[in-house]
């Protein structure tokens, strides 16, 4: 018993140095570094986390502090990514468990390799090199997600995927599969067996409940890690910007992980005013006064149903589209059937409303006026660009306020700008709530949308 508490104190000795050391060159991970508690685990041979505690074989890491401590502050930043990527939390959607180990490991390391701080520098083989330069040529953003649709579209080679894990892994990935439930599975438990099991077997319900206690009988905090991976990226922005450019591709991942997503019916319901439109308003009905009155007077009810409502839908909105010539044809056709297929819906618009179709490149084009929701999928079904120039987002917008200057334009809530999201955007923030529906790959770190302005990604139908 001596040994195991002096071997277990030894290790989290050793991790709490290598902390310290890390945090010191990178303080802006704070928040993840301190997340992580120590756990001596003699299931593993070398070291794993589940994302409360790093569990560790202590002979492993007594080992590698004294042969190579470099290597173990790489693996500590290692599993930090796992954990700040939430690759744990996503392995139970992925059929191929050890495809998915693999495209976390390789996740991991790309973020890990392009850091530029003394702790976690190591060189890169040119094997690994040459991964790099090929997947990064055909995926814009080495994210475990893309890499498991990379690999699984291609031909399996297992020789080549085991020397890819030789390369990559530097931890142990059982524990994922052995963290707690979700809380509701844990609140609705499977039907347990009518025998006794304690009686009959005593020592083996100790054995499991302690094994249970010693996997962490705590919750994963994903959305512990969530706020962190948030909190993170603030602290880049904020506090560490002459540190960003050493973090490699840390922040910029970090800001496509948490980047807000809507769907565009969500987003609609930002331009949604509240008005009265003639429909029969079923909850104001009160069935007591009409029942009343059937019964005393015969067929004579007391109240009917109001014949108003209050409703919140969309009245007003602007509809901007990008007919530069970078915008092809067929996607600028889909975003606008996708669109009236969603606005067309008479749940969400009055049955008068004020839509502004603008059709711009550099200058304006086109300007369509829609005054009901059919005429949205009939303009749909004739559209053809007008333009075809380079592009310039600040003509639409000066074009919105001298419409609203006019009058025709009395109550906007939004715009929506569907574009390639390269161009000249304006500098000064609208009084009214502006996206841009970008095509293409998200991750495109050339784009440099306004920070008052929202982003969505077309990827086809209402999501």
């Amino acid at each position: 018993m001596k040994t195991r508490i002096e071997l277990e104190n030894t290790g989290n000795k050793i991790l709490n140095s290598v902390r310290t050391e890390l945090y010191l060159s990178m303080r802006f991970m704070g928040a993840a570094l301190g997340s992580l508690d120590y756990r001596m685990d003699l299931s593993t041979r070398t070291v794993g986390t589940d994302a409360a505690y790093i569990r560790f074989n202590p002979t492993y890491i007594l080992q590698t502090y004294i042969e190579r401590p470099e290597l173990l502050n790489r693996t500590y930043m290692h599993m930090l990514m796992h954990c700040i990527f939430r690759h744990m939390f996503s392995a139970p959607q992925y059929v191929d468990a050890e495809l998915w180990d693999l495209c976390c490991d390789i996740a991991a390391e790309s973020v890990v390799d392009s850091m530029d701080y003394p702790t976690v520098l190591r060189v890169t083989s040119d094997f690994r090199q040459e991964w790099y330069e090929k997947l990064e040529s055909e995926l814009s953003v080495l994210t475990a997600e893309k890499l498991y649709h990379y690999f699984s579209l291609r031909k399996r080679d297992p020789y080549l995927e085991e020397s890819l894990r030789q390369e990559f892994a530097l931890c142990d990935h059982s524990f994922w599969k052995r963290m707690e439930p979700p809380k509701e599975d844990r609140d609705n438990p499977p039907p347990q067996p009518q025998e006794n099991t304690a009686q009959q077997n005593p020592d083996k319900v100790q054995e499991e409940e302690r094994d249970a206690a010693l996997l962490g009988a705590t919750d994963p905090k994903e959305e512990e890690w969530k706020e962190n991976a948030k909190r993170i990226e603030s602290e880049m922005e904020m506090y560490a910007k002459d540190a960003a450019a050493d973090a490699g591709r840390l922040q910029w991942l970090l800001k496509i992980q948490n980047k807000e997503r809507r769907s565009y019916r969500e987003y609609l319901q930002k331009f949604a005013v509240v008005r009265e439109e003639v429909s029969i308003d079923m909850d104001s009905f009160d069935y007591g006064f009409y029942m009343h009155g059937l019964n005393m007077y015969g067929n004579m009810p007391l109240i009917e149903e109001n014949e108003f409502r209050e409703a919140k839908k969309v009245e007003e909105l602007v509809i901007a589209i990008d007919t530069s010539a970078s915008c092809k044809d067929k996607l600028v056709q889909q975003f606008l059937n996708d669109t009236a297929s969603i606005l067309g819906r008479q749940e969400d618009f009055f049955d008068r409303v004020r839509i502004r179709i603008i059709e711009c490149d550099n200058q304006i084009q086109k300007d369509i006026r829609i005054t009901k929701p059919e005429e949205l999928m009939q303009f749909a079904d004739s559209f053809s660009v007008a333009g075809g120039y380079g592009t310039d987002f600040r003509p639409v917008f000066a074009y919105v306020e001298e419409l609203r200057r006019r009058g025709e334009l009395k109550d906007l809530k939004g715009l929506m700008y569907f574009t390639d999201g390269y161009g000249e955007y304006p500098k000064k923030a609208t009084d009214y709530e502006t996206v841009f529906v970008l095509y293409g790959e998200e991750e495109k770190e050339e784009r440099k949308v306004p920070d008052w302005a929202l982003e969505l990604y077309q990827t086809g139908g209402d999501r």
